[in-house]
């Protein structure tokens, strides 16, 4: 088993064994193998030898053509900090300036970017991570270990308001200083470092792939990129103006380690209405979505673009605030109230009237069956008539609930769809649509409100990111020690059977607990004209400029 030629520890090797011996059995699936044994290290050829998996088919799209400018049709949104970043548009904005040193792929499998490999020991407490050679900034100073080190130094600071990252990385953290703890992260050689963990943690590679992880030079952290422009990949941004158009150009004096086709890209904003966006298209005014709304999939088509579609771990979580006051009450910190609206919500409606059918249902725990880490549970029931006898029961008949969601079609119609079935099982509503900038500002605050989700590799993540006690996009108030002490066991590697056995006990909690209502899993589409190059959907969301192209020049 080797990476770059070097073999793995022995541990390691011993523990991916025991993966493929699962995956064998039909105890793991192809996904989830590929994802635990990529993260530990080894390639996903060689994992899937390993495991007797027939290996991926090589595709037959061609490589695109140097030059020309390609324009995409996307919402361009605020960007700061990247630590900071909680709208995965942001970060496709900084994409071709930025890169990261992991990347995650539609099969499951993590690739490196700014790293070319890395080790971790059989229990996940200890990570080699070995940098690309030949890396520079755009400056022309080197990409070293210092950077990565840094890097990890304020990703696992929880003393930033609002870093996600740190959430992520606790296993890195000193609990009393909320920094990361003294001899977690060394420099090893300037390609070589070393992270050292309190405690097995399976999660530490998907996290560093996540989008608020884009690296950045080790004299910038805390920064804007668009205010300092510096950033390892082949593009610099030229103009950017959030609400209406970001272009990114080609680095003409940097020596970029790999390869990117484009010589501009430019990401439009449409506004959010969709049927703008194929008059637009229409007219010739952009090549590529980043996103069709499952509503118009066949306006696109119909133009004759191409389109593409991928299955994912997105979703619309429509959420109760369990410490938010309305008044002088704190209605959604009672179970029954929560139960209630659970209750009365059929998500098979949610489904086929708010995505056009465009996805599977949801189970409102939030871990996805094609994640790796999902446990099967019983399906879910609606019951109005038992939802109306708790909030009668909860004496909350008479409150009348505001559910909030932004103006855009995907959570505006799903969001619809929640409040009809609230009515109709006897529980007042009132609906109030805001613009996406106020919504953006406020997501966690709302006491009742619905969420868009992206797409994670792993159900741990979205736990540890959206459930965890005190964590930084916990926008439900939810706050549980033995939902905190389990999903602790969870990032930890086990046999299959224990593992889905703590991920059920953790899903079953947050049905109980009536903490969301998630209707459904969303699959993505794109479209583009049929000479781009690259266009693919992406199961993160992802637009990044050095895979996309030209067949041939317009």
């Amino acid at each position: 088993m080797y990476r770059n030629g070097r073999t793995l520890p022995r541990g390691t090797l011993h523990a991916v064994d025991r993966l493929a011996k699962e995956c064998r059995l039909g105890l793991l699936s192809r996904r989830e193998f590929l994802s635990r044994a990529t993260a530990l290290g080894v390639t996903g050829t060689a994992a899937m030898a390993l495991a007797g998996l027939p290996a991926r088919a090589q595709t037959s799209e061609q490589s695109p053509v140097p030059g020309g400018t390609l324009r995409i049709q996307m919402d361009v949104r605020p960007v700061t900090d990247p630590r900071l970043l909680d709208i995965p548009e942001s970060a496709n904005v900084l994409r071709g300036l930025m890169e990261y040193l992991v990347e995650y792929r539609a099969d499951g499998r993590f690739e490196g970017r700014l790293l070319s490999h890395w080790e971790a020991n059989a229990e996940a407490t200890e990570y080699h991570l070995h940098l690309r050679p030949g890396v520079q900034w755009n400056t022309g100073a080197p990409f070293t270990a210092d950077d990565v080190a840094a890097n990890f130094e304020g990703w696992a600071d929880a003393t930033v308001p609002g870093n996600s990252m740190a959430n992520r990385l606790v296993a890195l953290t000193d609990p009393d200083t909320g920094k990361a703890r003294e001899g977690a992260i060394d420099v090893i050689d300037p390609l070589i470092v070393r992270l050292r963990l309190l405690r097995p943690d399976i999660t530490l590679i998907p996290s560093v792939a996540d989008y608020p992880a884009a690296v950045q030079h080790r004299d910038y952290i805390g920064t804007n990129p668009v205010e300092h422009g510096i950033g390892t990949g082949a593009y610099k941004i030229t103009k950017f103006e959030p609400g209406r158009i970001a272009v990114l150009e080609r680095a003409t004096d940097h020596k970029y380690w790999g390869t990117a086709a484009l010589d501009r890209v430019e990401l439009i904003d449409f506004g959010p209405d969709p049927l703008l966006w194929r008059s637009a298209a229409a007219e010739g005014l952009f090549d590529m979505t980043a996103r069709t709304e499952p509503g118009y999939i066949s306006e696109f088509d119909g133009l004759g673009w191409e389109g593409y579609s991928v299955q994912t771990a997105a979703t619309v979580v429509v959420r109760p605030n369990q410490k938010a006051k309305v008044g002088d009450q704190v209605p959604y910190g009672d179970l029954r109230v929560r139960r209630a609206l659970a209750l009365a919500v059929d998500n098979q409606i949610c489904l086929e009237l708010g995505i056009d059918g465009r996805g599977t249902v949801g189970e409102n725990h939030h871990v996805c069956p094609i994640q790796p880490d999902y446990a099967h549970l019983p399906p879910l029931r609606a019951d109005p008539t038992e939802a109306r006898r708790l909030m009668e029961d909860a004496n909350m008949l008479d409150f009348e609930h505001e559910l909030v969601s932004v103006d855009d079609t995907l959570r505006r119609d799903t969001t619809d769809v929640v409040a009809a079935q609230l009515v109709e099982a006897g529980i007042r509503v009132r609906r109030r649509i805001v613009p996406r900038d106020d919504f953006d500002l406020k997501w966690k605050d709302y006491p009742f409100s619905a969420t868009y989700w992206n797409h994670r590799e792993l159900g741990v993540q979205v736990l540890a990111l959206a459930y965890r006690t005190g964590a930084v996009w916990n926008e439900t108030g939810y706050s549980n020690p033995e939902f905190d002490r389990l999903l602790d066991r969870a990032v930890t590697i086990a046999d299959a059977d224990t593992r889905r056995d703590t991920m059920a006990r953790l899903q079953q909690m947050l049905q109980t607990d009536g903490v969301i209502i998630q209707p459904f899993w969303q699959s993505l589409y794109r479209h583009a004209r049929r000479a781009v190059v690259g266009a693919q959907m992406n199961p993160k969301f992802e637009v990044n400029p050095h895979r996309l192209g030209w067949a041939t020049l317009p």
